[in-house]
C-alpha cells in the first residue's frame, strides 16, 4: 500500500488533519497498527470502564446499516462505542471515543463518527445485559482525507467571567476542531475562577461534550480538574 502509512504527528496535528470521511479503500489495516489500536482502545476502556471494540473485516455489517445513508463506500472496519449503561455514558464514549480517533489518525489512518438509530443484534460485538451500543466510528484508509468543517466565529461560542488567559484561547482553538453532531458546533462555554463549563444542546449533546473536553484538555494541557 503506497503511500498509506505517514510518520507519528503530535495531537494538535492530528486535530488540524482529522476530518470525516466516508469514503474507504477497502485495504486492511497493517496488524502493527491494529495491535497500537487495540491497546489505545484497551487503556479508554480501563479508563473510562467502557467496553469499546475494534471490529476488523466486517463491511457486510456496516454496509447493512448505512446502505439508505448512501454515503459509506468499502467501509470493512469500525469501532464499536459499548458500556455499561447510567448517566455518564454518552459523554464517557465521546470523550474516549475521540482519543481513539486522534490516535487513528497519528498512524495515518481516517475515520467517521456515525450516529443512527439500529439494532445491536446487526453489528458483530459483544454487547453484556447491562450495556448499550451508543453508536459506530467507521475507520480504514480514506479516499481521500476529506475536508475541514466549517466553523462558527469562536468569539460567539464562550465568555469568560474574569481575565481570559492563554491556556484558554489554546483550548478553545482545539475545541473548533472537534467533530460535532451534523458539524453544528452547538455549544458554549464559560470561564469563571478558573473552572471551565461546557454545555451543549442538539443531537448526541452527550457524545458532543465527550469529544469537546478531550479536545480542549489537549489543547490547553489540562486535566479533567478544571471542569465545573
Amino acid at each position: 500500500m503506497k503511500n498509506e502509512r505517514r510518520d507519528y504527528m503530535d495531537i494538535i496535528q492530528a486535530m488540524q488533519e482529522r476530518h470525516s470521511v466516508r469514503r474507504f479503500r477497502g485495504h486492511d489495516i497493517p496488524q502493527e497498527l491494529v495491535d497500537v489500536l487495540q491497546n489505545e482502545i484497551y487503556k479508554c476502556n480501563q479508563e473510562g470502564q467502557l467496553h469499546i471494540q475494534l471490529i476488523l473485516q466486517e463491511p457486510g455489517a456496516f454496509r447493512q446499516f448505512f446502505v439508505h445513508y448512501g454515503r459509506f463506500k468499502n467501509v470493512q472496519n469500525y469501532i464499536v462505542l459499548v458500556g455499561r449503561r447510567n448517566d455518564s455514558l454518552e459523554e464517557r464514549l465521546g470523550y474516549y471515543g475521540e482519543r481513539i480517533v486522534l490516535k487513528a489518525q497519528q498512524l495515518g489512518l481516517n475515520t467517521c463518527w456515525v450516529g443512527a438509530t439500529y439494532s445491536s443484534k446487526k453489528v458483530v460485538c459483544q454487547i453484556d445485559h447491562d450495556e448499550q451500543m451508543i453508536c459506530i466510528i467507521a475507520i480504514g484508509y480514506g479516499d481521500n482525507q476529506g475536508k475541514p468543517h466549517k466553523n462558527k466565529p469562536m468569539e460567539s461560542l464562550y465568555q469568560c467571567i474574569d481575565e481570559k488567559p492563554d491556556w484558554f484561547l489554546l483550548g478553545m482553538e482545539a475545541m473548533m476542531l472537534a467533530p460535532t453532531a451534523m458539524n453544528q458546533q452547538k455549544f458554549f462555554v464559560t470561564l469563571k475562577n478558573n473552572k471551565v463549563e461546557i454545555m451543549t444542546q442538539g443531537s448526541y449533546a452527550n457524545i458532543n461534550r465527550g469529544i469537546l473536553k478531550y479536545h480542549f484538555e489537549q489543547g490547553a494541557h489540562k486535566t479533567k480538574e478544571i471542569w465545573l
